[in-house]
């Protein structure tokens, strides 16, 4: 099973790929070029990028999660099983690997549904708000809606099991509901730090190719196929996308816009809910607790740069809602870096607290320990650098 979880990576890769140079082709056609941003709003200069690389992101994530959804069920697959046009090794093949799992696969069906509407009302969003900028209480708005669908209806409906975050407080607080507000909190927290990332050429989706990698590996590890399938065409859509929109001389071809960032950052925090991270809790094997800790370590430095340039905005007395250039991309610029070596050097320390975050499962306290503090290390020289930033920056500027 392994195996076909793994191989979906090439499929959503062929999807995005060429739907992405597409979308370049299309957009310089139809001007579907950056807006001018809300009232208030400061951003890079414009160019004359499309960015509707979203679309090729959603769709090679949606595609194949929908025909899975409809063909891996027991009756479908039985029809494909016996098709004349199969190959009879590759028949084999998914008889070996898929049979066992029919069960749990229909188990997820309804999760895959849910999620699937969810991706699509926040792509919808985002497309709209590409072409034309939706006030940023109104997107928050919308964005809670699945947010809270997700915790809520996977509760409330029989046979779903409820992804939701710390279900062991139901007991403490009369029920589901403060696990249900702290899920929707998690949802909107890395919902809105993806869309945040997406401030540079192939910072978002580089920053989620990463973080879905190592994720990924765990969800291989623990044997989670649903969520590995999901987490593998994320990395595969990502890739096919960056072709074109990685950093590179001349900048990139295309951007994903709300379109694209929305979508990975739902995604990304869906799949972080419904990862067992406690696979035999008392048992033998069994995962220590802050095996939980892992989405925070693997997506430490969006949030990160969610927590401080919010906190940078409050302090200017600006809305933390309102786009700036005050990015820990952007801060890196400002110290010195090229603007592709800024992404580069985020990339990299995605890939190391993303290391750290799939260890802690398999580590001893006071290796975990170890970790923890080489985390806080790393948040603390990125903090003295911010600082040293912008200190150099006051000085530079003078007084006002």
């Amino acid at each position: 099973m392994r195996t076909l979880v793994v191989l979906l990576i090439p499929v959503s890769f062929v999807l995005a790929w060429p739907f992405t140079a597409m979308l370049i082709w299309l957009g310089h056609r139809l001007h579907t070029f950056d807006s001018g941003g809300v009232p208030g709003q400061v951003k890079a200069p414009r160019r004359r990028i499309p960015n509707t690389g979203g679309v090729a992101i959603f769709a090679a994530i949606a595609a194949p999660l929908t025909l899975g959804l409809l063909v891996l069920q027991p009756g479908a697959l039985e029809s494909i099983y016996s098709a004349e046009w199969l190959p009879q090794g590759w028949s084999d093949f998914a008889i070996a690997n898929l049979t066992p799992h029919l069960a749990g696969i229909a188990q997820q069906a309804g999760q895959g549904w849910l999620l699937l509407a969810s991706l699509a009302i926040l792509h919808i969003m985002g497309l709209l708000d590409d072409r034309r900028p939706l006030g940023p209480f109104f997107k928050l708005a919308i964005m809670a809606g699945p947010a809270l669908a997700i915790p809520l209806v996977s509760t409330l409906t029989p046979g779903f099991a409820p992804t939701r975050l710390f279900t062991f407080l139901d007991s403490h607080v009369g029920g589901a509901w403060l696990s249900i507000l702290i899920t929707a909190l998690w949802f909107l927290i890395i919902t809105n730090a993806m869309n945040f990332m997406d401030n540079m050429d192939g910072l978002s989706a580089g920053t989620a190719c990463v973080a879905g990698a190592f994720f990924l590996t765990s969800a291989l590890i623990q044997g989670q196929w649903f969520v590995g399938a999901c987490l593998a065409l994320l990395v595969g859509a990502c890739l096919g996308f960056l072709l074109f929109n990685a950093p590179r001389p001349g900048g990139a071809k295309i951007f994903m816009g709300d379109g694209g960032s929305l979508v990975l950052g739902f995604l990304l925090a869906f799949l972080t809910v419904r990862t067992t991270y406690l696979p035999a809790a008392g048992g033998p094997g069994a995962s220590p607790w802050y095996a939980v800790l892992m989405p925070l370590l693997v997506l430490a430095v969006p949030l990160y740069d969610l927590v401080t340039v919010v906190a940078i905005r409050l302090r200017q007395g600006k809305s933390p809602f309102v786009g700036d250039l005050q990015h820990l991309s952007h801060r890196l610029n400002r110290l010195g870096l090229s603007r592709r070596a800024s992404v580069l050097v985020i990339w990299g320390l995605a890939a190391v607290t993303g290391v750290a975050g799939v260890s802690l499962a398999s580590l001893e306290p006071w290796q975990a320990g170890l970790v923890g503090l080489q985390l806080m290390v790393i948040l603390a020289l990125m903090g003295a650098f911010d600082y040293a930033g912008s200190k150099a920056a006051a000085l530079k500027d003078g007084p006002r």
